[in-house]
């Protein structure tokens, strides 16, 4: 402490995205718990380290837009995964489509489980076509509703041969007309296998948009529309992956209640906490 005045730690974010620097005087960047911050000695004695982050923006900077929050997780993500994989096993646009199928309410992790055994029978839809629904069941039974995608896997290979010769087809429109595809399934494989331009959103993504303030969160599809209009197009297939990464890893629906993780409180510092309800 000096006269009147305290050293506190204020985020960099908080100087980037205001033009703070000029009021902040002398400052040197240091490092906490992975994210950076800046030491300043031009802070009010009567403000606590207590509710920094919430006064440190409205107080310096005021209200920080949407696109200002989506600048900082970008660079964080970028940081964290620079060439993130795609986490489901696969070796061509075919075996992606039947496996991203598969993962709707169902682990990457369980997906992976049974994908060997079934592709060593099935990695093609003509292949696929010979197998009954029963033997896939069979094969798929430890994923969340096997029954349902087992018929969806038997459909959908008929409608490949049938219609597309055995091939997948690279337009969403026909991709959403396959038995068990929707338009979130189809965006994977139009980025992922094809290298279209797209930004599939799940409940995960939805999730964390909203924490960050990147959308309103009233529907999945309106967080697409969101994302695609705050992030660069040439972005938006690893921004995809990297939110899942980064979701699983720090900002878990049960893990994070939006104060936890490093991205949280530096683009969120004035959410308050939700109260918790004493047991009954």
């Amino acid at each position: 402490h000096v006269t009147g005045v305290q050293t506190c730690a204020l985020p960099i974010w908080a100087k980037e995205s205001c033009g703070a620097r000029r009021s902040l005087g002398r400052d040197m960047a240091r490092t906490v718990g992975g994210w950076s911050f800046a030491a300043t000695a031009i802070w009010p004695a009567d403000v606590g380290f207590k509710g920094l982050f919430r006064r440190a923006k409205t107080v310096c900077c005021g209200p920080m837009t949407r696109a200002e929050r989506a600048a900082i997780v970008g660079r964080k993500l970028a940081e964290l995964y620079p060439d993130p994989p795609i986490p489901l096993d696969h070796k061509d646009a075919y075996t992606l489509l039947v496996a991203v199928a598969l993962s709707a309410h169902t682990t990457d992790k369980s997906v992976n489980a049974v994908t060997p055994a079934l592709f060593a029978r099935a990695d093609t839809p003509e292949k696929m076509m010979r197998l009954t629904v029963a033997e896939i069941q069979r094969i798929i039974r430890t994923v969340g509703l096997a029954p349902t995608k087992a018929r969806n896997l038997a459909a959908m290979a008929r409608q490949l041969v049938e219609k597309h010769s055995g091939q997948v087809p690279r337009t969403f429109a026909e991709l959403e007309e396959l038995a068990g595809v929707g338009h979130k399934t189809a965006s994977v494989v139009m980025t992922q296998a094809f290298g279209y331009p797209a930004f599939p959103v799940d409940t995960h993504i939805h999730r964390l948009a909203q924490r960050w303030g990147l959308s309103n969160g009233r529907s999945v599809e309106q967080t697409e529309r969101d994302l695609k209009a705050l992030f660069p197009e040439s972005e938006w297939g690893k921004l995809h992956l990297r939110f899942i990464f980064y979701g699983r890893e720090h900002c878990t629906a049960r893990g994070c209640d939006g104060h936890t993780c490093g991205l949280c409180r530096a683009v969120w510092p004035p959410r308050a906490k939700r109260k918790v309800q004493p047991a009954s």
